[in-house]
């Protein structure tokens, strides 16, 4: 009897790989590609003549707001349509957002589809995990999870690798090269998607609802800190390598390269350590471990220590996100309605700080005349507040908050 429990689990856990590669093709397309493989195309774009330096930053910025504007409207879009149609909708529609940028037909054109690719993205962000995980068994969703966003670490590293390639081509024949790619995720991803939602019926029941709150409360603080704390890394890296030590391009190049190994392998190293340790647990112990590492670029240790900050903050860029989801998952484990609203303020929340401290951090480089190690300082900062509020919160027993 209990080998046909263990062949029945096995196969529950088989069975689940489809949805896992759906989600990871969904992270992969919406952010690994639509966001990430624009910063290895800009210098191109402004050689190329096709915008200017300005117009050229402007459409990055294009894609921020998309993604938050998307991560504001997954909610209402599920509301009024299946998740799964919605999540091949979306692909598609990022997907042509590739072909469309392979014509600068001029700025206007070019702004309103990089603004739907960010919008995609803010999409398949909040809707593509929270679809999945149900349907994954408890003890393994930690895995799953690190598997689905996955994606984004694969897009940083193709980033550094498949785009350089493609540009031997021309800026049109990579553009439409990511569009095959993508079409490419879209179509392996369309029948891997769940055809009814997860019954979640007959899991625990939440026993401290005020708790729960102003826990997640808290979740939202750090995890927004966390996204101010990754802008030092994910704008000035390269830069900072390149000009600030004098290293050069290549050199900073190769740094890029090596945050982007660290973020293809770390959603699955992060979620093993939760799958083993909690989610809250793994949580604290990242905020810690990316604070240290965001600071040893601020101390001129060399050039080993700076390979360690690369390749660690660079697992944390992709892997911070699937410990907060699952810490989203434990504080309502038994509310899949409640877990996705969840998710999509906090996914709302760290994309309205990262914009506001990318901007807030430009400022203050110009301002201090390019000092560098004052930015590594101010990220390291937000990441032992972050640890600190998490800490706090934890420390909060319910009947406290009853009683408040």
């Amino acid at each position: 009897m209990s080998k046909i429990v263990a062949n029945s689990a096995k196969q529950r856990v088989l069975g689940t790989w489809p949805l896992i590669l759906a989600g990871l093709c969904a992270s992969l397309v919406g952010i690994g590609l639509a966001r990430f493989a624009y910063t290895p195309l800009l210098p191109a774009i402004i050689a190329g003549d096709w915008f200017t330096a300005s117009d050229a930053a402007f459409l990055g910025a294009a894609n921020l707001t998309g993604y938050l504007a998307g991560a504001l409207l997954a909610g209402p879009l599920v509301a009024h349509v299946p998740a799964a149609a919605a999540l091949r909708g979306v692909m598609v529609l990022a997907t042509l957002t590739f072909f469309a940028c392979a014509w600068p037909v001029n700025f206007a054109w070019f702004f309103v589809w990089r603004f739907i690719s960010g919008l995609s993205g803010g999409v398949l962000m909040v809707l593509a995990a929270p679809t999945v995980l149900p349907h994954v068994p408890q003890s393994r969703r930690g895995i799953a999870s690190g598997a689905i966003f996955m994606g984004i670490g694969l897009g940083i590293a193709a980033s550094g690798t498949l785009v350089p390639l493609l540009l031997r081509q021309g800026l049109p024949h990579a553009w439409i090269g990511l569009g095959v790619l993508s079409l490419f995720l879209t179509l392996v991803a369309w029948t891997g998607w769940p055809g009814h939602a997860a019954d979640t019926s007959a899991g625990p029941k939440t026993i401290h609802p005020v708790h729960a709150t102003t826990t997640l409360r808290a979740l939202y603080t750090s995890y927004a800190l966390n996204a101010v704390g990754l802008v030092p890394h994910m704008i000035f890296l390269v830069d900072f390598v390149a000009r600030g030590l004098g290293q050069g391009l290549d050199a900073g190049a190769q740094f890029w390269v090596l945050f982007g190994l660290g973020a293809g392998i770390g959603p699955i190293l992060s979620g093993h350590l939760a799958d083993r340790t909690g989610f809250g647990p793994a949580l604290r112990l990242a905020y810690l471990i990316q604070a240290i590492a965001i600071a040893l670029p601020a101390f001129g240790l060399g050039s080993t220590w700076l390979i360690i900050s690369s390749v660690v903050v660079g697992a944390f860029t992709p892997g911070i996100v699937p410990l907060v989801l699952g810490r989203i998952h434990e504080l309502l484990h038994s509310h899949a309605a409640a877990q996705k609203s969840a998710w999509s303020k906090a996914t709302v929340c760290f994309a309205i700080c990262q914009a506001l401290a990318a901007f807030g951090m430009s400022l203050l480089f110009d301002h201090t005349g390019g000092n560098y190690r004052i930015l590594f300082g101010l990220g390291a900062g937000s990441l032992l507040l972050a640890l600190a509020i998490d800490l706090v919160a934890g420390l909060v027993k319910p009947r406290d908050l009853k009683d408040a």
